[in-house]
């Protein structure tokens, strides 16, 4: 199974736009959407004929009021500070609370105990062209990089059950966590990158993680035109750095009227320059492998 992941090292550079156009390209493509906080390529996908499982993203410290004698040992030894004392009555903050356990463990009355946090979901959706699998991951809930891998152990057993041997991740922005969990063992990287100080800045921070990962990275320079010169500076250090460059996409506000319409650019204006780089890149790093 080769998984290849789109990534960026900043938000906001066209990466999930980019993805949506390659999942329209080919029949029975499996996508996974790898951005559990802010999952958004459901919305140009528009999958239906949902699945819907519940992810454990750790536990939560409630307590029995019943038992309970308020004498806030519990927030003296938080060092989260998810618990205080209101009104004489000892609470715990369920989006600060991160779920360590010790607050249960020193309680003198064994008033407090963990339940599962079980606010956040996974799905599995067919859309026009094949297969999405994505997650939400509720707010202020942990294990982002978890959730990750389970969106991507699910989308492997879709692609094995379709007899399909590439799934192509959409990842998320950054380098933490859920990109590392994107990244650990996929094949190939598309960097999508813009030209901007903090878009070349971030590209070079997402390559090198890339690179430390062992797997090869190709960058695709989005809207170039607004910036020729820098543009033209990253390409010079993808040069030094031997990253091919696989593209260079115009500004086209087409892709903006694609979004509205939730189609991606390839069905919105198959014929236009955009979509005719974007068809160029899928061959060259995705189809023709």
């Amino acid at each position: 199974m080769k998984e290849i992941v789109i990534l960026s090292g900043k938000g906001g550079t066209g990466k999930t736009s980019i993805s949506a156009a390659f999942a329209t390209l080919q029949a029975n493509t499996v996508m996974a959407d790898c951005d559990v906080d802010a999952a958004n390529l459901y919305l140009i996908l528009q999958p239906n004929n949902y699945r819907e499982e519940t992810y454990i993203s750790g536990n939560i410290a409630v307590i029995d009021y019943n038992i309970c004698i308020a004498c806030a040992k519990c927030v003296t030894y938080c060092r989260f500070d998810a618990i205080s004392v209101i009104n004489d009555k000892v609470e715990i903050s369920s989006t600060a609370c991160e779920g360590c356990q010790l607050c249960a463990r020193i309680c003198p009355v064994s008033a407090i105990s963990m339940l599962p946090s079980d606010n956040s979901r996974w799905y599995i959706g067919t859309y026009r062209n094949g297969t999405v699998v994505h997650a939400r991951l509720a707010p202020g809930e942990e294990n982002s990089g978890k959730l990750v891998s389970v969106v991507r152990d699910q989308a492997r057993k879709v692609a094995e059950e379709k007899n399909q041997t590439t799934v192509l991740l959409d990842g998320p922005p950054g380098t933490g966590c859920p990109v590392i969990s994107s990244l650990t063992g996929a094949y190939k990287s598309i960097l999508v990158t813009e030209p901007t100080k903090s878009g070349f800045h971030d590209l070079k921070r997402i390559a090198a993680l890339v690179q430390n990962f062992k797997v090869k990275p190709f960058v695709l320079i989005n809207k170039y035109d607004l910036n020729t010169a820098l543009s033209h500076e990253i390409e010079n250090w993808c040069n030094v750095q031997e990253i091919p460059l696989v593209g260079k996409l115009p500004f086209d506000t087409k892709v903006v009227e694609a979004m509205i319409q939730c189609k991606s650019i390839i069905e919105y204006a198959p014929t236009c320059e955009v979509s005719n780089i974007l068809k160029q890149v899928y061959d060259k790093v995705i189809k023709n492998d």
